[in-house]
């Protein structure tokens, strides 16, 4: 049976976002409907929206869910309606990576994520009998309902609010997870993020909760560089009036054991490579152009047996991740909520402008 929902669709690339009522369909037996309340607008959403990842149009957009389970299929038995429920990356489930709970490197994360259907080629949305795509993510959660699966749902305490915890299905969760799954930054380790949006302050508050000896925040934007600094940065550098690179010499005395890209900008790659003490690593996570190429210094990498890593959603297992971001937030250690800034879903193209011009670190639309 199907129901009528509200959805930002969009119809065309770099177009703005139109609200408008569509159809969608009930779960699946292997499928989940979710009242969303509310939704993260995360940087990839963007570069989709725009045509830089082929995603095909129309197409409801939004990948950071949270919500209240409604409808649950018959063969789903990880959640239950009522359930406060946050929805992330989706992945097959059958791959060698999923089976080792490596899902974010799935087989077939591209098509998972980025086909905007289901492996069948179906979408659950329609309006007037056109399909329009709406499995972006396993999710498309800039709606008021959204369809997604037991594998990208993760159960959250109801005590917290719901309207928080979207943030924590992507973008923080890539951030906190680079530090504390792929890098495992230790206790007086020396930690540097370059671009001090949601991404790399989430870096940044995780390399304080690891207890990071000096955590070093590069950003063009003193704004956000106060704002690093307020969240744990022991040092901040703005490339405009700085060297970046002679500043992290300067404040370790032979480079950093991380450095962290969260900008897919080439010089900025390279400046964290550069930064990087020896053995160090080098971890790049930010959005870039597919047939982007690195020009590497070999002697950099093999002189000083330093590394370089590729990074997608922290390398996290979400079901255990997200419950313990939420832990650490409980705690006071974790204040993620300090980087947003709420919109009604009405005003959701608002958002995306103060997102895409830095007004606004994290927006999130609330549907109520």
């Amino acid at each position: 049976m199907t129901m009528t929902i509200r959805a930002a669709v969009a119809r065309e690339p770099g177009a703005p976002l139109a609200i408008e009522d569509l159809s969608m369909e009930a779960p699946r037996a292997d499928e989940i409907r979710v009242r969303v309340v509310a939704v993260g607008v995360c940087h990839t959403d963007l570069v989709v929206r725009d045509g830089e990842i082929p995603v095909p149009f129309p197409v409801v957009l939004g990948h950071e869910g949270a919500g209240i389970v409604e409808e649950v299929g018959s063969a789903v038995t990880k959640v239950a309606p009522g359930d406060h429920v946050v929805m992330t990356f989706n992945a097959c489930g059958a791959c060698p990576t999923c089976r080792e709970h490596a899902t974010s490197y799935c087989h077939e994360s591209f098509p998972r994520n980025f086909g905007a259907a289901r492996p069948d080629g179906s979408s659950p949305l329609s309006q007037e009998g056109e399909q329009v795509h709406g499995y972006f993510f396993g999710q498309s959660s800039f709606a008021t309902h959204a369809i997604c699966r037991e594998i990208n749902v993760v159960k959250v305490p109801d005590d917290i609010p719901l309207e928080l915890l979207g943030p924590l299905a992507c973008g923080v969760q890539t951030g906190a997870g680079a530090v504390m799954n792929a890098f495992k930054v230790g206790a007086n380790k020396t930690f540097a993020v370059f671009g001090a949006g949601s991404v790399g302050l989430s870096a940044l508050m995780a390399a304080k909760v690891v207890c990071a000896a000096k955590i070093i925040a590069v950003d063009t934007n003193d704004e956000r560089l106060a704002v690093a600094h307020e969240l744990g940065a022991t040092h901040v550098v703005n490339p405009k009036t700085d060297d970046p690179v002679a500043a992290i010499m300067a404040a370790t005395g032979y480079g950093v054991d991380f450095a962290l890209d969260t900008t897919g900008i080439e010089e900025v790659i390279l400046a964290a490579l550069d930064s990087l003490a020896p053995r160090g690593t080098a971890g790049i996570l930010g959005a870039s152009a597919r047939d982007s190429v690195i020009p590497l210094k070999q002697g950099l990498l093999r002189g000083g047996g330093r590394r370089i890593m590729g990074i997608i959603e922290g390398d996290s297992d979400p079901d255990i991740f997200i419950p313990l971001m939420i832990e650490l937030y409980r705690q006071g250690r974790f204040p993620f909520d300090k980087l947003i800034r709420f919109y009604r879903f009405d005003e959701i193209n608002e958002a995306i402008r103060d997102s895409e011009t830095g007004r606004t670190i994290k927006p999130v639309l609330q549907m109520a």
